[in-house]
């Protein structure tokens, strides 16, 4: 009866978050100890927001594609929330490095941030404009994922299809 409960209540926060059509203006540190606000970083363009953990190897493929659309769309932002509790943080800093990506990164050890934004799993993508206005979203990775969330993120910037 209990699981019943909780599955009805992720449901329900699903489907109260899919109506809120923009998300709130978040103060965030980001791994290099700056604060950040989402305002701040939308000014420029569409953000495309993920939150990914090290221990998830599917956040890890789909890293890869968040760098390559940071580096050929100059008007996207990228910022990689990051879900490993304060502990892993030098954890987060070297795959971070080694991997030479170039988007920003965020902390969110409590989960706080993940929940507010109606997030489930790791990794969950949300892509918003320069309102906050959610423009798309996506909870997962498979490969060719990549190929739909550059799809989505061509449509943000008005580019077209090719």
């Amino acid at each position: 009866m209990l699981n019943k409960k909780i599955i009805f209540a992720l449901i329900l926060g699903s489907i109260l978050f899919a109506q809120n059509k923009t998300i709130p203006n978040i103060e965030l540190k980001l791994l290099s100890g700056e604060l950040v606000s989402i305002d701040s970083l939308v000014q420029d363009g569409p953000l495309l927001i993920n939150f990914w953990a090290t221990w998830c190897a599917p956040c890890k493929k789909e890293m890869r594609y968040l760098d390559k659309f940071v580096k050929k769309y100059d008007a996207l932002g990228v910022l990689a929330i990051n879900e490993d509790k304060t502990r892993s943080f030098a954890r987060v800093r070297s795959f971070i490095k080694t991997n030479n990506y170039d988007f920003k990164v965020g902390l969110d050890p409590n989960g706080q941030i993940f929940k507010k934004l109606g997030a489930q799993v790791v990794p969950t993508s949300i892509l918003i404009n320069s309102d906050r206005t959610i423009l798309w979203r996506h909870q997962g990775y498979i490969p060719g994922d990549e190929r739909i969330m550059e799809t989505e993120i061509r449509k943000a910037l008005g580019l077209s299809h090719d």
